[in-house]
């Protein structure tokens, strides 16, 4: 077995990447307009990149200190995109969009992409879904499994305040986020297998390698993954928030809990990861019911209502949350909380209209104003 060399990072940096969607400004449909914007900007950045779809950009920040840091970076190329976009062109943002289809989506012309759809096919087709990750820098490879460990029992929270696909190719799917159920069809895709160290994830990741499974971490798209190259975390289970306010919320709330957990890990806590059906079944239930979901909370089958634990999340974090904006972001996750997430939104917006493009509408005006619609 060939070691796996983990980039450490001394202090608990922040990355995020979003994923953005270019419409049409008439049709609101998903538009191939990726290519218009890298020929106004000059190409791709660090900061600025293509996805697998000509209607989709990646948005990525630096390594940032802080959320407010975080903010300000991705502001500053979300107003640098606003500046190279055509008139016929608007963004928005949300796990899927509500009435486009995948098969008119154009492949970004890259090798990567190409191969990715030659070995998954049709699986890989469908993945017109748009995502939030999150990523926390950790100092080691066996410190990076202990907090991935620490943060498995709070993934259906993340997914619940984030869940923003409620419509899939024109359809209410009855589900808070559709997203996650799509892109788990891919095979490396999906809840993470549990490990409780960095030799067995290499262990792992050798014999993923060898099989020609996967060709480099960037391979495995769990819904949680170290990523030893960056020396960081991602948690990718998020579908993509429709405004900026929102995305902020969530960093600070990852940034508070895994700052917690970490205290626990340098008091000398070694997590146990929950077990597996614990944790498929309780991402179900919040991609199927998002915050009025009742998660399993031990392995006996005792359950709680999702919104009230996320409300007790939030309180016990607010101490260790400190810096500019934090509690702005704290404010909009509580009015998350009490008036609904992005796929509630939607469905109100939905009810009212009786029309899909009224929803696409209101996403753009959510992404474009940085106010939630409710």
């Amino acid at each position: 077995m060939s070691p796996l060399p983990f980039q450490s990072c001394p202090r608990p940096t922040l990355g995020v990447e979003m994923d953005l969607q270019l419409l049409d400004a008439d049709s609101l449909d998903l538009t191939p307009g990726a290519p218009r914007i890298f020929s106004v900007l000059g190409g791709e950045d660090p900061k600025i990149r293509t996805e697998i779809f000509q209607s989709m950009l990646e948005v990525d920040t630096g390594v940032c200190e802080t959320p407010a840091q975080v903010r300000e970076d991705l502001r500053s190329s979300l107003t640098r995109l606003r500046q190279a976009k055509p008139e016929w062109m608007e963004f928005a943002c949300a796990g899927s969009h509500p009435f486009a289809q995948y098969a008119d989506s154009v492949i970004y012309p890259a090798e990567r992409y190409r191969l990715l759809m030659e070995r998954n096919q049709w699986a890989a087709r469908r993945i017109m879904t748009f995502a939030l990750h999150l990523h926390l820098g950790a100092r080691d490879g066996d410190h990076a499994v202990a907090l991935i460990n620490f943060l498995m029992p709070y993934m259906a929270h993340f997914l619940a305040l984030s869940a923003s696909s409620p419509f899939w190719q024109g359809e209410d799917t009855g589900l808070a986020s559709s997203r996650i159920t799509v892109f788990e069809a891919l095979p490396t895709a999906g809840h993470p297998p549990t490990y409780t160290s960095w030799k067995e994830f290499e262990t792992l990741y050798d014999a993923l390698v060898t099989s020609g499974s996967i060709s480099s971490v960037k391979d495995l798209w769990w819904d949680i993954r170290p990523r030893p190259e960056y020396g960081t975390v991602e948690l990718r289970i998020c579908d993509g928030l429709p405004t900026l306010s929102e995305t902020v919320a969530l960093v600070v709330l990852f940034e508070a809990l895994t700052r917690m957990l970490d205290g626990e890990y340098r008091a000398g806590a070694r997590p146990v990861p929950p077990p597996d059906w614990l944790v498929r079944e309780n991402k179900w239930r919040a991609s199927r019911y998002g915050l009025e979901a009742d998660i399993l909370v031990d392995q006996e089958g005792h359950t709680a209502p999702l919104r009230k634990e996320i409300v007790k999340l939030i309180e016990t974090l607010r101490p260790e949350a400190g810096g500019s904006g934090t509690e702005r972001a704290f404010a909009a996750l509580e009015r998350m909380v009490e008036h609904g997430c992005s796929y509630e939104r939607q469905r109100r917006v939905f009810r009212r209209a009786g029309s899909l493009k009224a929803v696409a509408e209101a996403l753009v005006e959510e992404f474009r104003t940085n106010r939630p619609v409710y």
